[in-house]
């Protein structure tokens, strides 16, 4: 097997456990992926404050959870392998649960490990709670410590 693609998520939620937002994958290569999903409840007054105004224009909105798996298994179908890179467990969850499409299904997907690193984070994000952009600073805080290193 080839060398896996590391690809850096951030997600956004309408708080604690709440509904996915918006989801954001970065690959090393450049290659983006930034959806959302429609909320189909009251935005949590947080999210209201800091999350909704800074989706962007850039976000691909999906319709719900089958066209979310339909975009994230075209867009890893890309790489051969895919190393997923997350600063915060509940990221890797929302990635996992929008692999599956219903009971005992799941999208194709190219072999794909996990890591969850506490010393990566989002503090020099472009946009703060921006998924799209924290996954950018995520694989920027990454290419630092690698650099470092």
């Amino acid at each position: 097997m080839s060398k896996a693609t590391e690809i850096f998520l951030d997600c956004e939620w309408n708080g604690y456990r709440g509904s996915l937002i918006t989801m954001a994958l970065v690959a090393m290569s450049g290659e983006e992926l930034y959806v959302g999903i429609p909320l189909f409840e009251e935005a949590d007054p947080w999210v209201r404050r800091h999350v909704l105004p800074v989706v962007g224009e850039e976000v691909e909105r999906v319709t719900g959870p089958l066209e979310l798996a339909s975009r994230l298994a075209g867009f890893l179908a890309k790489f051969e392998a895919v190393h997923l890179i997350a600063d915060w467990p509940e990221d890797i969850e929302r990635f996992c649960r929008a692999l599956i499409t219903g009971p005992g299904l799941r999208v194709d997907t190219p072999p794909l490990t996990m890591e969850i690193r506490r010393d990566l984070d989002a503090v020099a994000s472009a946009l703060p709670h921006n998924a799209l952009e924290d996954a950018r600073a995520i694989r920027d805080s990454y290419l630092t410590l690698m650099a470092d290193s």
